[in-house]
């Protein structure tokens, strides 16, 4: 990123600097386009992320024009690319959460269901307890970002062209003009001129240039004079246009450089969130096996030991698995039941469940090891 600031820095110094050099050619800057620090998926991102934007070979002396366009196709390569990666990711967080929800699923049809069930069977479940899923759990990693619109630009060719036949077209009324006031003629302006005075008008500006009155060359003096008028604006115009055309593909770029900055920052935010629930899913398989042998132990405590009215009427041992049971079921509901995301990042309370989830899945592990 400091690298292409200090590049758009030198172009505008480039810009600010050519009014005093000339108005055909600036100096070349080398334009090296941003490297991407973000490590992408391994999926369709890793393709994307490896593909550089290739650098075409300037002249040393490089037209505004051609500086210009580079800087276009440079600006649209480096935003299409972020477009891509975005994209690319959002396709693998949709993958993703699918397979969290199915997690889910399987987790509370192989074993999570069953053993709430059994726990209130088992009569053991205070007034505070709460082991209902929540339909709670959001997903919402991405923040709404206005689409950046690059505008686009003209050679100012046309409009240098309409300017100056406008010009043109003044000087023409203003000679004829002073023709007829030095002629002492008054034009109809409700008539065309008739043919004797078309050829009075164009014969007196042969006299400008110290010649006899001669038509021909009188039409000659015209139309140079006008040629004269029009070649100027024309060429001020194009330049001027070519001039703001530089200015203005800078500014796009800079600000295309914060528009991917921003965008970089969704984009760790959603690998942040991607990398969680994969973790996640993980956490639920272990739990899956977990709950099914822990439904098989209550099963048999319920058959055996019948219904009680407190927990410690039941055995020792069968009371222990009962608590144990409940405090597994407790810790992965009250992660299910967070929402994962708030205001498009990765919930704290989200992490800080799912870690309290993977501690009460270790301590029950360390009973049967």
């Amino acid at each position: 990123m400091n690298e292409n600031k200090g590049m758009s820095i030198a172009i505008t110094e480039e810009i600010e600097s050519e009014d005093l050099e000339g108005l055909d050619e600036i100096n070349d800057t080398p334009l090296e386009m941003r490297e991407e620090n973000i490590e992408p998926f391994e999926d369709e991102t890793d393709e994307m992320a490896d593909s550089p934007i290739p650098e075409p070979v300037l002249p040393g002396k490089a037209k505004k024009h051609i500086r210009t366009m580079h800087l276009i196709q440079k600006t649209k390569k480096m935003l299409k690319d972020t477009h891509d990666r975005e994209e690319a990711c959002k396709r693998q967080l949709e993958k993703d959460i699918k397979a969290y929800e199915d997690a889910k699923s399987r987790l509370k049809a192989n074993g999570l269901d069953a053993c709430v069930s059994l726990v209130k069977k088992l009569g053991y479940e205070t007034n505070n307890d709460d082991l209902e899923e929540k339909e709670t759990a959001e997903f919402s990693p991405n923040k709404a970002f206005t689409p950046l619109v690059l505008k686009d630009i003209s050679s100012g060719r046309l409009t240098g062209f309409l300017y100056a036949l406008l010009g043109g077209g003044i000087t023409a009324v203003g000679l004829v003009y002073l023709a007829t006031e030095k002629l002492d003629m008054v034009l109809d302006m409700t008539k065309v001129p008739s043919e004797d005075q078309i050829q009075s008008i164009l014969a007196w500006f042969s006299t400008l240039v110290g010649l006899h009155e001669d038509v021909n060359i009188g039409a000659a003096v015209l139309s140079f004079s006008v040629i004269l008028v029009m070649l100027p604006i024309y060429i001020t115009r194009v330049y001027l246009k070519k001039r703001n055309n530089l200015h203005l593909a800078v500014k796009q770029f800079i600000e295309a450089e914060l528009y991917i900055e921003k965008k970089s920052n969704c984009k760790m935010e959603i690998d942040k969130i991607t990398m969680h629930i994969r973790d996640a899913i993980g956490v639920m398989r272990t739990y899956e096996v977990i709950l099914n042998e822990q439904k098989g132990k209550l099963e048999r405590i319920h058959y055996v030991e019948g219904e009680r009215e407190k927990g410690t009427e039941y055995h020792y041992k069968s009371y222990a698995e009962i608590l144990e049971t409940k405090e597994v079921i407790r810790a992965i509901m009250e992660y299910m039941n967070t929402p994962i995301t708030v205001e498009g990042k990765l919930s704290e309370k989200s992490v800080l469940l799912l870690q309290h989830a993977k501690d009460q899945a270790d301590k029950m592990l360390k009973r049967f090891y």
